[in-house]
């Protein structure tokens, strides 16, 4: 291995200031669907720690992750004060992120059988030659 420091573990999206409130958006919209931003925000606010989180926070990091490719936009929804308000829901990216950094890559390789390291090997191997293609 070269000199220097050694890669860490977690993702980019769970590292720096933004973690907490990204893990809190991506297990609301896990647990409760397609949420709009003031609907997370709702919840956000009923977690602990983050009581005192304001709007635009949150407003900002769905944005931010909807532009990172974690969460999308699938619809828009008529509000009280008649406004559209765009609904978001996770990408397969955002639980596939939860997902690895629920457990350990160590974890990963004992639990699988070859047939299933054979395809998450392919599925890999294709992500990096699609990555690589000018």
């Amino acid at each position: 291995m070269a000199k220097g420091k050694a890669k860490s573990g977690r993702l980019s999206v769970f590292k720096g200031r933004e973690a907490r409130l990204n893990r809190a958006i991506f297990h609301i919209l896990a647990l409760k669907g397609p949420l709009t931003i003031y609907d997370i925000h709702k919840e956000v606010k009923k977690q602990r720690g983050l009581k005192n989180t304001r709007y635009a926070n949150v407003n900002k990091r769905v944005r931010s992750l909807e532009e990172s490719g974690y969460i999308k936009k699938i619809g828009i929804k008529k509000t009280k004060a008649g406004f559209e308000a765009s609904i978001y829901e996770l990408r397969d990216k955002a639980f596939l992120v939860m997902l690895l950094n629920s457990m350990s890559w160590e974890d990963l390789v004992v639990r699988v059988n070859d047939v299933t390291a054979s395809v998450i090997l392919g599925t890999f191997i294709g992500a990096i030659e699609y990555r690589s293609e000018p």
